[in-house]
C-alpha cells in the first residue's frame, strides 16, 4: 500500500499514543489524558518511542495490499490482510507461542495506526 508522509506521521504518533497510554498507570486510571502525556514528553522521549516502532510497523504497513480508496475515506484493511502482513514482516521469529504472541501485538498496534489514518482527498485538476 502507498501511503502519504503525512498517513504514515499519523499512524505512527497514534500508535505510540497507544502505547504511552498502555504503559502510563495515571493513563489508564483516567487521571490524566494520552495527549497531555504526550505534550509533557520531550522531543526526544517522543522520538525514542517513534523510533523504535517505526522498526515495527513501517515494514507492515507498507506490505499491505494495494486498496482502492475513494475521496473522503480512509483506507480499510480487513483483519486477516493485517495478520497477513504482520506475519510477513516477521520473518523466523521464536517459537510457536511467542510467534503468535508476537503477531497479536503487531496487529492491534496496526490496527491503532490504521484506525487514526485521515481521510483522502484528491485535490481538483
Amino acid at each position: 500500500m502507498r501511503f502519504t508522509e503525512h498517513e504514515l506521521t499519523t499512524a505512527l504518533t497514534a500508535a505510540a499514543k497507544t502505547m504511552v497510554a498502555a504503559r502510563r498507570k495515571d493513563v489508564r486510571k483516567g487521571k490524566a489524558t494520552v495527549d497531555d502525556v504526550w505534550e509533557s514528553m520531550d522531543r526526544y522521549q517522543r522520538y525514542q518511542l517513534l523510533d523504535g516502532l517505526g522498526d515495527q510497523l513501517l515494514p507492515v504497513l507498507l506490505a499491505l495490499p494495494d486498496v482502492e480508496v475513494p475521496d473522503g475515506t480512509s483506507p480499510a484493511f480487513s483483519d486477516a490482510q493485517v495478520v497477513a502482513a504482520v506475519e510477513e514482516s516477521l520473518g523466523e521469529a521464536g517459537g510457536r507461542l511467542k510467534r503468535k504472541v508476537l503477531v497479536a501485538g503487531r496487529a492491534a498496534l496496526v490496527r491503532a495506526a490504521l484506525d487514526a489514518l485521515p481521510p483522502r482527498w484528491t485535490p481538483p485538476e
